[in-house]
This record gives structure tokens, sequence and C-alpha cells, in this order.
């Protein structure tokens, strides 16, 4: 009796069945290639464009195992001792100096029974500036509390204009969750991928009975209170003369109306401090126009038609395409052409070397240096790649042919690099951007309304930026919620650094406290 394959679990059956179905695989290719040959011979044909059609369906074939089981093509393979283990990758042998957490001294005493010498019996006394130390990492377990806040008031002799002390900061009139609690849930959900389903399990075995609900009427409101940061990143972004930008999907789960069960796009436009994101419904012109219309500067992106459609539309805006989109497509193809596309692989590696001894940064210095060394350097590498474009031999309809095509099609964006330093050499700034967005579709699936895109994008962008600016986050959302409370505008991570390694302090110095089990005050903001 035939297994079901599609239900099998056991893994030693499946692998025996994936050798046997690469094994079947490559004796049709061969008979195929037997064949065409035979039916070329018989047309008088070359036998060659058999060959050449039978690489072609080789490649097809390893591209989809390559999907199935092979690594990313943007990483470079390993070399053979590392492969065999005689040279390791890395060494962590240092310990980490763990600047970023709360350091606490514990004192350890002998019990008072203990306290006797051994050899004559008097009694041990302290041996003063003398101890013996050791270090490690402890977790403190998370732990939610009812708060009930007792405002004081206060009253002259004469009894007249009593007052009140203020209540803590809360979110919404009437919530029930403080501030803190619904960062907690932000954070968990849109830096850490957690979704809110996840996020309920665990506070329950936590001790708090609470419902998936709640928790989205916490970061909807967070959400709305923020979203006047959310419009500055843009402002912030587009102040930029180079932007990148990208897009990826996302799916609405909802299944009312015409919204439901469709495939959304995150749409991304970043630099190295700001990241933006909004969630459309579509990857047209028209979405991308939405974000980047009127947009007068150089946008960084890969080959999607969209960008040259919407450049045209905008006469001051420029496409600088990018190279590790380039790459890509030959490493994807390197095993059916591997002479041809080692020698254009190893040309675009050296122009990302040249890129790495270019000092970092946007700085004036920085920028000078990097115009000379592409001025210097780079053109002549670009000059070996167009010149091996010219002249490698490809037959058309092949995919060698194809990545050259894509290549020489996006060329005058390709070199645009080279007239101005600030524009990087890839995209992968922007695509970094998009793993956040990506991973958590992965965990939640997506969004169940358009508020759900819409709180989805406000608190990634939000989030993203902060990581960017190497800002603590929890630090970072109180002072802009406190802000935007207050009716003032909220700074950027990157313009509040000083403040939120403060307000990161005060957290510190409170986990140190409840190690210790000391007493201590709320954080400033509520609890």
């Amino acid at each position: 009796m035939a297994r079901d394959l599609s239900r099998e679990t056991d893994v030693h059956v499946l692998q025996q069945a994936v050798k046997l179905l690469e094994h079947e695989n490559a004796r049709l290719v061969a008979e195929i290639g037997k064949l065409m040959t035979e039916i070329a011979a018989l047309k008088g044909q070359d036998p060659s464009g058999a060959q050449l059609r039978l690489q072609f369906l080789e490649h097809q074939l390893a591209v989809l195992q390559k999907k199935l089981f092979g690594e990313s093509s943007e990483r470079t393979p390993r070399s053979d001792s590392e492969e065999d283990g005689t040279k390791p990758v890395h060494k962590h042998n240092k310990r980490r100096k763990q600047n970023r957490i709360a350091s606490i001294t514990i004192r350890h005493e002998l019990p008072e029974a203990e306290r006797k010498c051994a050899l004559c019996g008097e009694e041990l006394l302290e041996w003063e500036g003398q101890h013996e130390t050791s270090r490690e990492v402890h977790v403190l377990r998370r732990a939610f509390v009812d708060c009930e806040h007792l405002q004081v008031k206060y009253r002259c002799r004469n009894g007249c204009s009593p007052k009140v002390a203020p209540p803590p900061r809360k979110l919404f009139r009437g919530a029930r969750y403080s501030i803190g609690f619904a960062l907690e849930v932000a954070i968990q959900k849109y830096l850490y991928h957690m979704p809110l389903a996840r996020q309920v399990r665990q506070m329950r075995a936590e001790g708090l009975d609470v419902d998936t609900q709640t928790l989205w009427d916490q970061i909807n409101k967070l959400a709305t209170l923020l979203g006047p940061l959310y419009e500055r990143i843009l402002d912030f972004v587009l102040s930029h003369a180079v932007v990148g930008a990208d897009e990826t999907k996302w799916r609405m789960m909802g299944d009312k109306g015409p919204e439901g069960n469709k495939t959304w796009m995150v749409w991304t436009v970043a630099t190295e401090r700001a990241v933006y994101y909004q969630i459309q419904d579509s990857r047209s012109t028209a979405a991308a126009k939405k974000i980047l219309g009127g947009f007068s500067g150089t946008v960084v992106c890969d080959g999607y038609d969209v960008y040259p459609a919407l450049a045209r539309d905008e006469r001051a805006m420029l496409l600088a395409f990018c190279w590790a989109h380039v790459r890509r497509k030959y490493k994807d193809i390197e095993k059916s052409f591997p002479p041809e596309t080692e020698a254009v692989v190893k040309l675009i590696n050296e122009l990302f070397e040249i890129e790495c001894a270019a000092p970092p940064g946007d700085s004036d210095a920085a920028l000078a240096e990097r115009a000379r060394l592409r001025n210097e350097r780079s053109r002549d590498v670009v000059e070996k790649i167009k010149t091996w474009a010219i002249e490698v031999r490809t037959t058309p309809g092949t995919t060698l042919a194809d990545a050259i095509g894509y290549m020489t099609r996006h060329w005058s964006g390709l070199i645009r690099f080279l007239e101005d330093p600030r524009i990087p050499l890839s995209n992968n700034t922007t695509e970094r951007a998009n793993r956040n967005p990506v991973v958590g579709r992965k965990n939640h699936y997506g969004s169940r309304s358009k508020r759900g895109t819409e709180v989805a994008a406000i608190l990634y962008s939000i989030l993203e930026t902060t990581r960017n600016a190497g800002v603590d986050a929890h630090a970072y959302l109180e002072l802009a919620v406190e802000r935007a409370q207050d009716g003032l505008p909220v700074a950027l991570p990157h313009e509040l650094e000083a403040e939120v390694a403060a307000r990161a302090a005060q957290h510190l110095a409170l986990a140190a406290a409840s190690a210790k089990g000391e007493n201590h005050a709320w954080p400033v903001g509520g609890a």
C-alpha cells in the first residue's frame, strides 16, 4: 500500500523519499537530454541547442531545490577548514561586559552557629576589607501587582480650599492598566514578535487573568496617542536627500467585506536613523505615490516596475538601483553558469570591498573619502563589469541572459552611486528594516482589520526607529507618551538620547532596589 507523504511525520521516511525523488529527477533529466538530442538530430538542428535547453531545465530544478533546502544566496559559503571544524567561525572566550543591566552587591555572611575557630574555638570576627568575590547574571521573575493608589488629601486648619495629591498618569481615562503595562504589550508584539494570544497565555501563567481584547485596547490607544510621532518620522525620513524604499507582503485575515483574506503590502522607506512603514492593500504606483509622492531626491530600490513609473511622474525624483540585487541574480544561477558568474560576482564583491574601506557615516570627511575611493577605484571596476557584460557569450532565453538583461536595463541607476557619495551601494538598510514586519507576520499572521494595519504600521515605525537609534525602547516610549499627553511635540529617539539614558538609568536603579528587596518609589509617569 502506498504511503501518503503529505501526512508522513517520520523524518527517516521523508529523508529516504527525498533521496529517491532526487535520483528519479536526475534519471528523468538525463532521459530528456537524450531524447532532445535525438530529436534535434532528426530535425537536422544543432544538438548544442538541445543541451542549452537541458541546462535550463537543470537550473530550474536546482532553483526549486534551493528554495526548499538551500541557504541564502546572500551568504558566502564557509571554507573547508570551517566546515570540518578545524577552524572555528566565532570565538566567545572573553566574558561580555554587561553595562546595560543593573549591578548589585549581595553580602553573604556565616551563620552565627558557624562563627567558631576550628582550631582554638574562639569566636570568628569579620576580617575588615577581606572577602572573596564571584559574579553571576541573575534574572528577576516578572510579577504583576494590583496597585491601589491613595491620593492624600490636604486642608488648612480653617478647612478652606482642600487639595488632593495628583493621580498617576493613565493611558486613557478610566484605564484599568498602567502605561507601563501598555508599553510592555506593544514592545513584546511589535519588537519581539509575540502575538497577543501568546502574551495572554504567558500572563495567565504568571498570575494575571487577561484576554486578547484587553491587550488590543492598550496598543490601540497607544497608537492613537503616538500618531503625530508616526507622521513626524515620515517627514524626517523624506527630509533626507537619499532614502531607501522596498515593499513586502502583509496578510489581512478578516473574513468580512472586500478587504478580508487578501494580501496587503508593507511599504517601507528608510534611512540609517529612521524607518517608516505604511501598510496598504495595493502594490501599485498609486500606493507608492502615497508615501513618496512629492519627494525630491534619490530613492534606492530594486528593479520593481513601480519605481520607474513613479520617477516618470515625479520629475524631481531619481532612482539608484541596488547592486546586492544584481549580485543575487548571478548567485542564483552560479551552478548552471559557473565560469561566467564567477567572474562577475568577483567584480561585484570588489565594489563592496571598496565600500568597506571607506569610513562610515555621513560627515563631510567620510563623504569626501568615499567619493575619492569611488572615483579612483570603483569606476574601474564598473567599467570591467560593463566590458564583461558586452563580451560574455550567452543564448537568449537562458537565465544568464535574463540576469545580464536585468543589469543592463537598470545600468543608469546602478552607476548613480559614482556621482553621489551619499548613495549607498545597496538597499540593504531598507531590507534589514523589513525583517521586523516579516518575522512579525510569520508569528501573528497579519492583521484582522484595517485599523490593525494602521496600529501595526505606527508601532513598527516607532520601535524600529528606536532600535536604529540604539536607545532603550521602554524608556523612550515612556517619555514619548508623557510629552504627547502634555501636548508637546515628541522628539525622535536620536534627539532624546540623554533623556532616554537617564530614564533607563532610573529603571536600572529600581530593578536593583527590587533585587535587594528594598522599598522604592514608582517611576516617573506612573507604575
